[in-house]
């Protein structure tokens, strides 16, 4: 078990690696801009305009989202206590594909198209509470299950509306499932989503790391785990379709990054959901900014970058001893 002493340095190392990522993805990209041009430019200088109006939102977006893909991410598996819980567990991604991909398909403009994904997640995560809070005790296993054959639901759907989408709509539909950047906008609405749910996913880590140990634990040492349960599952809910909103369904984030955090920092939830934000925002952040240069000027899905890197790390954890917890 890491000591306290070793997880708050995990936790400035972590710190330090997002501020860097971040100032990584200022200075890449195919514009190339000195350190002159960035301190003494005018308000209308090029670099002003690529630093402030195209890089630094861009990057901002990139680590809100990584930010809230792995916090939901962890806070899924603590709920679910299930080692392959992920933010889209719940069908989340699946409803916000189908709201997203029916705005394209129509030619709407991009807010509604925002729109319709935040819609189609909200959407997707209350049938999947209906469902599986219907007659019976509610489980863990019962959730999942349900999350799962709404996904797959899901996913019909929009194998549908890709087949019947003109060819002219399906790079702009197939980049959005993959996940793009590109067109984020502001990232001040994920930003402050990402903030509001870690300031209010930590009062309750305590009760959580109990919860870890199992529900009849918790209950015995007057955890209130109904309430409890439902406030997690709302908030990981809320910072999952705000990301999936903003930069369309990115995958591997919330799986990988809190079980890597884990390792480093232990299972106390009061140091993971920090560091998982902050690891999380900085992968994504880095990805983002491969993604845009390593084919420049072509632009690469992010998501599948992140999928190239997290599949192999998945694969090692499950190679250790032990396996992943």
């Amino acid at each position: 078990m890491p000591t306290r002493r070793r997880a708050f340095l995990v936790l400035f190392l972590l710190t330090l690696l997002a501020l860097s990522c971040l100032a990584l993805a200022l200075a890449t990209g195919s514009v190339s801009i000195s350190l002159h041009d960035t301190l003494v430019g005018d308000g209308n200088s090029l670099a002003t305009e690529v630093l402030l109006g195209l890089r630094l939102p861009r990057a901002l977006a990139a680590f809100a989202c990584g930010g809230l893909l792995a916090l939901a991410g962890a806070l899924m598996q603590v709920l679910l206590r299930n080692p392959l819980a992920d933010p889209y567990v719940l069908g989340v991604s699946g409803g916000a594909a189908i709201g997203a991909l029916s705005a394209m398909l129509f030619g709407l403009p991009l807010v509604v198209i925002n729109g319709g994904a935040f819609g189609g997640a909200l959407a997707a995560t209350l049938l999947v509470f209906a469902l599986g809070h219907g007659e019976g005790a509610w489980t863990a296993t019962r959730l999942l299950l349900t999350g799962v054959i709404v996904a797959a639901g899901c996913s019909a759907l929009v194998a549908l509306i890709l087949t019947v989408a003109p060819e002219t709509q399906l790079r702009g539909m197939l980049f959005w499932l993959l996940g793009d950047l590109g067109h984020a906008g502001s990232p001040t609405t994920a930003l402050i989503v990402l903030a509001t749910g870690l300031t209010l996913a930590m009062p309750f880590a305590r009760d959580l790391n109990v919860l870890a140990r199992g529900e009849l634990a918790a209950r015995g040492l007057g955890v209130p785990v109904a309430r409890l349960r439902i406030g997690v599952q709302a908030v990981a809910s809320l910072l999952t379709a705000v990301a999936v909103t903003t930069a369309g369904s990115i995958g591997f984030i919330g799986l990988v990054v809190p079980h890597l955090t884990r390792l480093a920092i232990g299972n106390d939830q009061r140091l993971l959901l920090p560091a998982a934000t902050l690891a999380g925002g900085s992968l994504l952040t880095l990805a983002d900014t491969a993604a845009r240069t390593v084919a420049a000027p072509v632009q690469l899905p992010v998501g599948a970058l992140t999928a190239i890197i997290g599949v192999p790390v998945f694969l090692f954890l499950l190679s250790r001893r032990g396996g992943i917890s």
